[in-house]
């Protein structure tokens, strides 16, 4: 945090009333790819992510700066912000622009923020995201609660940004407490915190971040084209029953039941068929996920983790090539309980749940391995271990 009041006083001199904010990134072990399609998700926000240093401006202006990126983002939250500028600050304009529609903004900010991690798979734009509403809604006194968060966030990167995601990332941002995992229902917004084992035993693991060394962004990938095959295998599938189709984007694939992609599975285009079989297999590994969780059985719980993987690469078909060796890397290597694809899983990172124990082990064969494979990222190619924590809050 030092840094970053360095930084704010180089920027802003001193003499303001400071807010400071730390918003958590998020990993899901199971709900892979099912979120824009109102399934059933899991997730734990942990204790690496962003952090925020700002005050009020009385005159709207918005001046932010990053420790992470370069450039000082400027614009008026008084004023329509309906350009964007291809730029990080493309969030916090999509921010202004989600509370827009519902408030008169009146006060700016100026600050400074800063991540913990590389970006790619932990979703730090949901993080900046949802740290950035909680701010503006701070200085312009707004009462949201954490779901209104959540709905904010989701719009600007939604019909913002252009990710057509759901609201697995901002979920996990804002709900998660520490000692427990996040049950969701993306379709209802319904959800439960539950404690591993019922409540009877502490957390048996860490959580391991491995850094493929490649970074990307969601929009210059497959990740929009997925949204739209499943929509579209929904779509194929209703029409195989004569139900009345809604438009294209009305349309997900919680919209259907189990047993009519079963009758009509063999049907539909290989695409088609393999993205729709993602879903119903990860929500039922989720639903199997939860009750191994609930029984304080870790390793049963990582073995849902590794299928979510196998899925993911098979159906979903996503993962580069980097990602696919972590993957068949994290699968033989003592002390990890189960590990996949974080995030989008087209580049960015793997995360698996291990063993403290044996932290050193893990992360010198990881190292080794992976390097051996691909020694061109020996320079960003990078190892955390993380532990669960609270969502985003004022500290």
């Amino acid at each position: 945090m030092d840094s970053l009041f360095q930084a704010y006083r180089t920027f802003f001199g001193k003499g303001d009333a400071l807010y400071q904010l730390f918003s958590p990134y998020r990993i899901c072990p199971l709900g892979a790819h099912v979120d824009h399609q109102w399934g059933l998700v899991s997730g734990f926000a942990f204790d690496k992510g962003i952090d925020f240093l700002f005050s009020e401006t009385e005159t709207g202006k918005v001046e932010m700066c990053s420790l992470s990126f370069e450039g000082l983002m400027t614009f008026n939250v008084q004023k329509p912000v309906d350009e964007k500028q291809q730029n990080w600050g493309d969030y916090l304009r999509g921010a202004v622009w989600a509370l827009q529609q519902d408030f008169q903004l009146k006060k700016g900010i100026k600050g400074v923020v800063k991540g913990s991690m590389p970006i790619g798979g932990v979703s730090s734009s949901a993080a900046l995201l949802c740290g950035f509403v909680m701010a503006l809604a701070k200085v312009n006194h707004i009462e949201l609660d954490k779901m209104q968060v959540i709905h904010y966030a989701s719009e600007a990167e939604r019909n913002y940004v252009g990710l057509r995601n759901g609201i697995l990332d901002q979920a996990c941002v804002v709900l998660c407490e520490s000692d427990k995992l996040l049950y969701l229902d993306t379709k209802t917004s319904e959800y439960t915190l539950l404690p591993f084992g019922g409540g009877t035993r502490e957390l048996p693991f860490e959580i391991g971040v491995f850094f493929s060394g490649v970074t990307r962004k969601l929009t210059g990938t497959d990740y929009n084209l997925r949204v739209s095959e499943c929509k579209t295998a929904a779509w194929m599938l209703q029409a195989y029953e004569d139900i009345p189709l809604r438009e294209l984007e009305e349309t997900r694939l919680r919209d259907i039941d189990e047993e009519l992609f079963i009758r009509h599975e063999d049907k539909l285009p290989e695409r088609f068929m393999k993205r729709a079989r993602h879903f119903f297999t990860e929500c039922d590994r989720v639903r199997d996920g939860v009750e191994a969780w609930k029984a304080g059985d870790i390793k049963k719980f990582g073995e849902y983790i590794n299928k979510s993987c196998e899925s993911s690469i098979n159906n979903y078909e996503c993962g580069s090539p980097e990602l696919i060796a972590l993957y068949e890397i994290m699968k033989t290597t003592e002390g990890i309980y189960g590990g996949r694809f974080s995030g989008a899983g087209f580049k960015g990172a793997c995360i698996a749940l291990i063993d403290p124990a044996m932290k050193d082990t893990i992360r010198e064969t990881m190292t080794n391995r992976y390097l051996k494979k691909f020694p061109q990222y020996n320079e960003t190619f990078e190892v955390f271990f993380c532990k669960p924590s609270n969502g985003v809050e004022f500290l």
